[in-house]
């Protein structure tokens, strides 16, 4: 580790309603946003739990929940699943095109579509333009959006970044209209696939939250890693978790 990387301006955010678990705040620890940051430092701090929101990079650090755990598939080792191989047959005739981060109107439309859908009143499905390229992307990130299309319809998009040890799952929108298709499953799946092709080790799925059904389809792929109590340890789908310790309420 660099001296850089051992002084990192580090803060805590003031605490908000959880986004996740009910009748619980959130505080995360982010990186000072006028940092001098790139994809080496950024793949550095992944490793350690740490995630981007658009060019915000964070790690949660609550202080009454210790539930959000970060997760990573070792995709040398992954099996896909009887309902992984359905999701796969359904899909069959997609195809992918990786495309360069960016506006394109086609896909933000079929983003305020999803947003419509998935989170209907909230501020995202109100999103302008900036704000939608504010979210998925960062500056000094190597990310691609990866495109589903079949007979040339658009039918999801795969933000994905790439760092050096794998590919990083940044968010996955799609078509609502086609749940029999589980296009959210299908997107993990190609980007396992992608990732293996690449010749890296690793897709990070962001976080894991034991007591969240919206994040209950990460455990579905096995063998599963968990970055708990300073290392990445396996972890396999009814195990108990040790949960880490509650962090202190400062940062220093």
């Amino acid at each position: 580790m660099t001296d850089q990387q051992r002084n990192l301006p580090l803060y805590l955010s003031a605490p908000s309603p959880c986004s996740y678990l009910d009748n619980l705040d959130s505080n995360s620890a982010f990186l000072d946003p006028e940092c001098d940051i790139d994809m080496q430092l950024y793949g550095h701090l992944i490793k350690q739990g740490f995630r981007r929101s658009g060019r915000l990079v964070y790690r949660p650090h609550c202080e009454t929940c210790n539930q959000c755990l970060s997760v990573r598939i070792p995709v040398e080792r992954f099996t896909p699943r009887r309902r992984h191989r359905r999701t796969l047959a359904n899909n069959s005739h997609v195809e992918i095109r990786m495309t360069n981060a960016g506006f394109h109107q086609e896909h933000f439309s079929l983003y305020q579509k999803y947003t419509a859908s998935r989170h209907t009143g909230g501020s995202m499905a109100e999103s302008s333009k900036e704000e939608y390229l504010g979210f998925l992307t960062a500056s000094w990130g190597e990310t691609h959006f990866i495109e589903m299309r079949e007979n040339g319809k658009l039918l999801g998009v795969a933000v994905t970044d790439q760092v050096n040890d794998g590919l990083s799952a940044v968010y996955t929108f799609f078509d609502p209209d086609y749940p029999q298709r589980s296009l959210g499953n299908y997107g993990v799946l190609m980007q396992i696939s992608l990732t293996r092709q690449l010749n890296l080790p690793y897709l990070y799925l962001g976080y894991w939250i034991r007591d969240c059904k919206k994040m209950s389809y990460k455990a579905d792929y096995r063998p599963l890693e968990i970055y708990s109590h300073g290392k990445w340890r396996s972890f396999q789908h009814g195990q108990t978790i040790e949960l880490p310790e509650l962090p202190k309420k400062t940062i220093s």
